[in-house]
């Protein structure tokens, strides 16, 4: 058989091969200007991947720079592994949320499963164990087979890595929209522990110290995976099914504890996860922040399959590896300790003073390139930015009147409470082992997950969110949302916000409507971490998420930790007691544009959101974390999808108790009890509380107001005198638990073949 020639510099050119790597005429002439000569096929390759919006940021740094990256507790924001915020007590905790929706599109098991190994990576390579997982998933509807496959597949792509990791998956947000039909969104997000002195960063230092490659051999899985994911699904992404890489949790469990044991043996210079883009952004990125160089001899690095060029070397994203920079002559001592974990390890270059990243491959040279040139000076692009048609359309709609005031609102809420967004997902969350390690204080299921802090009264509250719908309507106000609603579920958990990361999932930045929708969200997610004192420690941006030329919903997902002081202020949704008082923070207005009421009674979305005045969100969250802490409160709970009706029955069917409530706002009944108007909690407070309560409300200026107690068995409300939902909570617990087992049961897509489910890409 014929042995495959790589184009040579000038077919490079005549043939235009970078394009289909990724470059634009512009970027290649670019590279042709650094280099003083034309490229070869492995320095194109190199840049193709450096430079997509995957691994430079392009098309947003120019937008990231505007978010607030600094505060108090800020031990490292953005431009490492992940982020680390000081919790006291030399402390800190560790971060971040990455995506991979395009391999969970096209293989949705090993797509979920390796994102879920990278963001672990992310985080113990900076020196930190992992203690908790979270997930933000977007899918289409579940009556579309493809869906259900993808939905099932993902969720247990996620199970079986993070499970046999032994690290919790403690929680996340699944929503459900048409807009994901073609394009899942897979967000996964890892919390971890370090000591201040035990921080590890990426960095090529000390010249002539050895690069040393460790863990996993590499193959030819995943070469350009960055690429891939710098681009829109279309008919030919079934054919980059190679782009998707392959998971080993066991070895990844056996990585993890190595490099933990060689972070602690104080030979290591620097350390840094083999993520996109592999052994290439790995080298240069960290030849870069170190203003150093770094030479690799290629023929050292392990490998899993014969013959593979330095293309195939540098571009691979085979999993469970890393790249370490040891101090000069530790190298057998790091060895030992791979050797211990039954892992490779190979001394495979050394740290230069010329700042270039020098590829040698059988003998020779193959790749000479500036490693600053990769790293830090990709083309920054400042794309056109409009208007969407569509915001101005919505500006003047009446949502109101497109709804027929329902007679039946016993069936409205079970409705919703069977809705998939609101329904239980408990059928997601048992296959997770979120009880591993015996530190979740607090399951899956509340607003917040916590995770307690061993040999401290501490604890941890984290979250996901983001509301898709109302960053489509109105990216600035669905930007501030997102962040508020994942404040207010850390605060309702009885937590101090410390600090967010993001995870900024939209279409194609090439449209100027989708690049508007991108810059204003990230203007509202700005001013909320300003304003509730969380700044942006770190994240990742996912472009081009689009099927068809049609986008996703803009969906810049929020993940943040917040610090419980002392565990005795965890807070759960639940209500605890009989004849306890309900009190409803915050005003409703009638507000359902972007809502799940909306969407159930017209299948549209359409409006504007519901709007938010931060002052008062500020005030709110400062008054309900006081309250916790002072031990005045049973339970709290944001009001968000579905309104204060699903709100209350979820706070019902937890708790196993009932509620009789009574509303007497001038609204329309149904607005009354299912519009989403922002900075909304629910409390359960004792008798003996009720005064204090009140009084700190009115000290903070926060709307208050009693509105019924809890009881046992029957939710029933009433409207200005008129009884509205009178329900049996056991009727309501059934609808909202059985929704998802109910349709996941029913296997339709187990009679279609692979061609069949991936259909809507093509």
């Amino acid at each position: 058989m014929e042995q495959y020639k790589e184009p040579t510099p000038q077919q490079i050119v005549d043939q235009k091969v970078y394009r289909e790597m990724g470059l634009t005429d512009e970027e290649f002439e670019k590279v042709i200007e650094i280099l003083g000569r034309k490229p070869n096929y492995t320095e194109t390759g190199i840049f193709s991947v450096m430079w997509s919006e995957h691994c430079s940021y392009k098309n947003s740094k120019v937008v990231l720079k505007r978010f607030p990256t600094s505060g108090s507790r800020v031990l490292q924001g953005p431009g490492e592994g992940a982020g680390i915020v000081d919790i006291g007590d030399n402390q800190a905790v560790v971060f971040k949320i990455e995506s991979h929706n395009h391999p969970s599109a096209i293989e949705p098991y090993q797509g979920a499963a390796t994102g879920v190994g990278g963001i672990i990576r992310d985080v113990f390579s900076m020196g930190a164990r992992p203690i908790a997982l979270l997930n933000s998933l977007r899918f289409g509807e579940l009556d579309n087979p493809k869906t259900k496959y993808i939905f099932e597949n993902v969720v247990a792509g996620i199970a079986g890595y993070g499970n046999c990791m032994g690290i919790p998956t403690v929680g996340g947000e699944i929503y459900f929209d048409s807009s994901y039909e073609g394009n899942p969104l897979v967000n996964a997000m890892c919390v971890g522990l370090i000591n201040h002195d035990e921080i590890q960063k990426g960095l090529a230092k000390g010249i002539d110290n050895p690069v040393i490659y460790v863990g996993a051999a590499t193959g030819r899985d995943g070469i350009h995976g960055a690429t891939f994911a710098s681009e829109e699904l279309s008919e030919n992404s079934e054919a980059k099914r190679p782009a998707v890489q392959v998971g080993d949790p066991f070895m990844e469990k056996l990585l993890l504890e190595a490099t933990l044991e060689l972070i602690a043996s104080g030979h290591v210079v620097g350390i840094q996860d083999m993520g996109a883009a592999g052994l290439t952004s790995s080298s240069s990125e960290m030849a870069s922040k170190a203003g150093n160089g770094v030479e690799l001899d290629l023929d050292l690095v392990p490998q899993r399959e014969k013959g593979m060029s330095a293309y195939e070397m540098m571009l691979s994203e085979s999993q469970e590896r890393m790249l370490v920079v040891a101090k000069k002559g530790k190298e057998e001592e790091v060895k030992r300790i791979f050797d211990k974990w039954g892992l490779h390890s190979a001394v495979i270059g050394r740290v230069t003073n010329d700042n270039q990243l020098r590829l040698l491959h059988k003998g020779e040279v193959v790749a000479e390139i500036p490693a600053d040139k990769l790293a830090e000076d990709a083309p920054v692009y400042c794309k056109p930015s409009k208007e969407a048609p569509y915001y101005e359309q919505y500006s003047s709609l009446d949502t109101a009147s497109a709804i027929e005031e329902p007679k039946d609102y016993n069936s409205i809420l079970q409705q919703l409470l069977a809705s998939p967004t609101i329904a239980s997902k408990e059928w997601v969350y048992q296959q997770y082992d979120y009880m591993v390690r015996t530190n979740t204080a607090v399951i899956p299921g509340s607003d917040a997950a916590v995770v307690a802090i061993r040999g401290t009264r501490k604890a941890l509250a984290m979250t996901t969110d983001c509301n898709g719908r109302y960053v489509y309507l109105d990216p600035f106000m669905g930007g501030a949302i997102a962040v508020s609603e994942a404040a207010r579920n850390v605060v309702c958990s009885g937590a101090e916000p410390l600090a967010i990361t993001d995870n900024l999932n939209f279409g194609s930045p090439e449209k100027p409507e989708i690049f508007w929708q991108f810059e204003k969200a990230a203007e509202g997610i700005s001013e909320a971490c300003r304003q509730l004192n969380t700044p942006v420690i770190g994240g990742n941006v996912s472009l081009y998420n689009e099927t068809k030329g049609e986008a996703i919903f803009p969906t810049p997902t929020i993940g943040m930790v917040g610090l419980i002081k002392d565990v005795e202020h965890i807070t759960t949704q639940d209500f605890k007691k009989e004849g306890d008082s309900i009190f409803l923070i915050g005003e409703t207005k009638a507000e359902i544009g972007g809502s799940e009421y909306q969407k159930l009674m017209t299948g549209r979305i359409e409006g504007r959101p519901p709007q938010l005045s931060l002052d008062l969100e500020r005030n709110v969250q400062a008054f309900t974390l006081k309250v916790i802490q002072e031990g005045l409160v049973q339970s709290a709970h944001d009001t968000a999808e579905g309104g204060l009706a699903v709100a209350i029955a979820e706070c019902c069917i937890g708790g196993n108790l009932g509620a009789e409530i009574h509303l007497t706002e001038e609204l329309r009944t149904d607005f009354n009890l299912f519009s989403e108007s922002q900075s909304r909690i629910i409390l359960s407070v004792s008798s003996e509380h009720l005064v204090k309560v009140k009084e700190y409300a009115n000290q903070l200026q926060v709307p208050i107001k009693e509105i019924g107690h809890v009881k046992s068995k029957e939710l029933s409300i009433e409207h200005n005198g008129k009884t509205v939902i009178s329900q049996p909570v056991s009727a309501l617990e059934t609808a909202w638990r059985k929704a998802i087992p109910d349709i996941m049961r029913s296997k339709v897509y187990e009679k279609l073949n692979m061609k069949e489910i991936t259909a809507n890409l093509q």
